[in-house]
């Protein structure tokens, strides 16, 4: 939330070449490969965080690149935005990746998170 809070960029992690994709197909399905501190995994699901100016961007894949859908994708966003509202929260869906807006200012006045995980 300290990057949110001081207005600072959260950005997508530099391309690796080096590490093994699967395929390119479509685009954003591989962001979020390479270690970085503003992603991660839940069950079978990869997540990547990404945002400027008033906006952050939530990207929801699967790790296996398999299609995943609007519910799992949804599922995955409330938990990692437990407390803001999903009427406050854009989604555009597609079929390898579903894709969550939400204003900076709704996070700072309504995401629950646990202590540790202060981090954004």
């Amino acid at each position: 939330m300290d990057r949110i809070r001081d207005d600072r960029t959260i950005k997508l992690p530099p391309f690796d070449p080096e590490i093994s994709r699967p395929s390119d197909r479509f685009a954003l399905l591989s962001v979020g490969l390479e270690p970085n501190d503003f992603g991660g995994t839940v069950d079978r699901f990869r997540y990547q965080f990404e945002g400027e100016e008033d906006l952050l961007h939530i990207i929801v894949t699967t790790v296996d690149d398999s299609p995943v859908t609007p519910a799992q994708g949804q599922m995955v966003c409330g938990f990692l935005l437990q407390g803001v509202s999903p009427a406050l929260i854009w989604f555009r869906p597609g079929e390898y990746s579903q894709h969550f807006y939400v204003g900076h200012d709704e996070l700072v006045g309504n995401l629950i998170l646990p202590p540790e995980a202060d981090r954004l």
